[in-house]
């Protein structure tokens, strides 16, 4: 199938009337952008603060126009603002045209996405490289294995990883107006690696960032669900914000190696939890330490306890450490979690253990009938 082109998008979006000028779209000078990769199209309709309750419905019908074009297999259309009061707003809050003040409080007053998951945890650090997607993927799989109803979500827009660690190499199906998640290791699992080439950077604002994961969200038929794992991407930006507004998160689980550079950022993750109102449910030290496996000798290479002591700092709870072994990293190269492939594993049982406490923070195993939120 061929790829939609930007000409016969503007086109459809043509055919659509302003609510607020009379005009079609295009002559009103509403399209602020227009983004294509592939079968995914993500554009953004410029409005103002005032307007955007009377734009919402447009919005909606924009993103069902571009739905049925030829070639696209997702659309998402965002609104997003570039006035003066706009400009000191988060940009989550001016792109959606929600109220004022501090991200996660009032801010959030729009539909809980992800409704039918019974709890949502965020994995989180506060910079790259501290196997933050690594431990998302085994701890999914860890509480997968204990029965659990379990949704793998990859936030990290930019760099998507769930893919290859998962060893998902086809697309996903629709069905109707949604996607199906690909299942796999027990897990329903959802990635925007999955809908664009491996090799095509992500070269997108903040707006068309935000627009990209309420549709991972929002237009994915997840079911009901007992836990939604979200990998977040690294550091405080505009995913967090919309994952603090527009879903019910029960907490956040911050990674981090125990040198002392990574447990700064990590600080600062727990920090921008915490003003978001999310709870922090602890802090995992990954890379942990190092045990040879011909000897069995145990090197601590980025130190080792400085992610327990800086829970205990922060206050909050210390949930394990995990160490580092070459099985993990071959593994998750691989497509295959530790977790599944080599459940009696060192590692594994770390992954376990952990699970074992998220769950106590998240209220034991569910039992019972899922109760929708939203």
């Amino acid at each position: 199938m061929a790829h939609p082109t930007e000409q016969a998008l503007r086109a459809a979006l043509a055919r659509l009337k302003d609510p607020v000028t009379g005009q079609d779209l295009i002559s009103a000078g509403r399209l602020d952008s227009l983004d294509i990769r592939g079968g995914l199209v993500q554009a953004a309709l410029r409005t103002t603060r005032e307007e955007a309750p009377r734009m919402e419905a447009l919005r909606h019908e924009a993103q069902a126009v571009l739905a049925r074009e030829p070639g696209v297999t997702n659309a998402t259309v965002v609104l997003t603002a570039h006035s003066a009061q706009a400009a000191h707003q988060a940009p989550a809050h001016g792109a959606h045209g929600g109220h004022g003040g501090q991200a996660g409080g009032h801010g959030a007053q729009r539909a809980t996405l992800l409704g039918e998951t019974r709890a949502i945890v965020a994995v989180a650090s506060g910079k790259g490289g501290v196997g933050k997607s690594t431990v998302a993927v085994n701890l999914a799989v860890s509480l997968a294995r204990r029965g659990l109803e379990v949704g793998l979500l990859d936030a990290d827009i930019y760099g998507p990883s769930l893919p290859r660690m998962l060893g998902i190499t086809g697309k996903p199906e629709m069905v109707g107006d949604k996607l199906l998640p690909i299942e796999v290791w027990g897990l329903k699992a959802m990635s925007i690696g999955l809908l664009v080439d491996e090799e095509t950077p992500m070269i997108w604002r903040g707006p068309m960032v935000m627009g990209a994961l309420e549709q991972l969200m929002g237009q994915v038929a997840w079911g009901p669900l007992d836990v939604m794992i979200v990998d977040m991407p690294p550091g405080t930006g505009d995913a967090q914000l919309t994952m603090a507004q527009r879903v019910k998160l029960a907490g956040a689980v911050i990674v981090s190696t125990p040198q002392d550079v990574a447990l700064l950022d990590a600080r600062r993750g727990v920090r921008m939890f915490e003003r978001t109102k999310v709870p922090v449910l602890g802090i995992i030290e990954n890379m942990s330490y190092f045990c040879c496996p011909n000897c069995g000798h145990r090197t601590e290479i980025f130190g080792h306890g400085g992610a327990k002591a800086e829970a205990a700092r922060l206050g909050v709870e210390f949930l394990g450490e995990v160490p580092l072994l070459a099985e993990v990293r071959t593994l998750s190269d691989a497509g295959t979690p530790v977790a599944a492939h080599a459940p009696e594993s060192e590692a594994a049982h770390a992954y376990a253990a952990i699970a074992e406490k998220l769950l106590q923070h998240l209220g034991g195993a569910p039992a019972g009938p899922r109760i929708v939120i939203e």
